[in-house]
């Protein structure tokens, strides 16, 4: 079975300075990097997905702006599929099944942003779709909710939302632990 790298909304708005700044973007980056770097020198698939908003009223992965691009940490090289999605979830209107399938690609190995909404959308769709599924907890990053008048800090909505999916819609598991099996 064929595993891909799925990198998942890594883009410059969730960075410090960007319109939607995510607690843990710089380290969740720094993760994907290395995942990156070990799926290239195996010759393994790497797929990038990048936002791009239309919703009216949108403010930030706003089309042409600096925000939008795929951060540097985990830049496309050439030969790399990149897919722009307009919904949470990286399967909804664009052509990545296909491609994956055409890959013969069985597994992904998921990491990226914002680990409550893309990660999770994309997840359980993956899953539902029949892949294996593997999210990197470190190599992912989201920020404060809030709802019914509290705030829920990032790392409880992190760590709630990889809860729900560990088990039965994928393994979750830090990325020093990914890289570490044979």
């Amino acid at each position: 079975m064929n595993t891909a790298l799925l990198i998942v909304d890594i883009q410059k708005d969730y960075f410090p300075g960007g319109k939607m700044e995510l607690q843990g973007s710089i380290e969740a980056s720094g993760h994907a990097r290395a995942l990156l770097a070990h799926f290239r020198a195996t010759g393994l698939p790497v797929v990038h997905i990048q936002h791009v908003s239309l919703r009216q009223g949108a403010t930030f992965f706003l089309p042409d702006t600096e925000g939008v691009e795929i951060h540097e940490a985990v830049s496309p090289v050439e030969g790399e599929a990149v897919f722009r999605k307009h919904f949470p979830n990286s399967f909804r209107e664009t052509g990545l099944l296909e491609h994956l399938k055409a890959l013969g690609t069985g597994g992904l190995v998921i990491a990226g942003m914002m680990t409550h909404m893309c990660i999770d959308a994309t997840t359980r769709a993956a899953w539902d779709l029949g892949f294996a599924c593997t999210v990197v907890h470190d190599a992912c990053a989201t920020k404060d909710l809030a709802f019914g008048g509290l705030t829920v800090q990032a790392s409880h909505v992190h760590h709630a939302f990889l809860a729900a999916l560990n088990g039965t819609y994928a393994q979750v598991i830090s990325a020093e632990e990914f890289l570490a099996k044979p």
